[in-house]
């Protein structure tokens, strides 16, 4: 169905034009990113974490490397930035396979 525009009912303009009315679309809104943080701990074994973020977030060792020294530095790290829905499936996984290899090591989310 094609919207087309209509003269509206009353006075024209200043112009003498009538004055139109035209369809509009309604503006889709973005859904709210969500950043995927992990966290330092004195006990996860480094390999754990650099094995977790090659499986979990699609790194490649050098990657993962590199981003787990800073979470070793720093104390944290964002991993990525997810819809809610994939945050929180990132961070269940993550946390799921610490509990699994009894590691300490935790992972959270918050909004972009």
């Amino acid at each position: 169905m094609t919207l087309k525009p209509f003269m509206m009912a009353g006075t024209p303009d200043d112009d003498g034009d009538a004055a139109l009315a035209v369809a509009t679309k309604p503006k889709t809104k973005r859904p709210p990113m969500y950043k995927v943080l992990l966290l330092n701990d004195d006990f996860t074994p480094m390999e754990f974490v650099v094995m977790v973020l090659e499986r979990f977030f699609g790194m490649d060792h050098a990657q993962a490397f590199e981003v787990m020294l800073t979470v070793h530095k720093k104390g944290v790290a964002v991993v990525g930035v997810f819809s809610h829905e994939i945050a929180e499936t990132k961070v269940t996984q993550v946390m799921q396979a610490a509990r699994d290899h009894q590691h300490p090591l935790q992972c959270t989310m918050e909004k972009e």
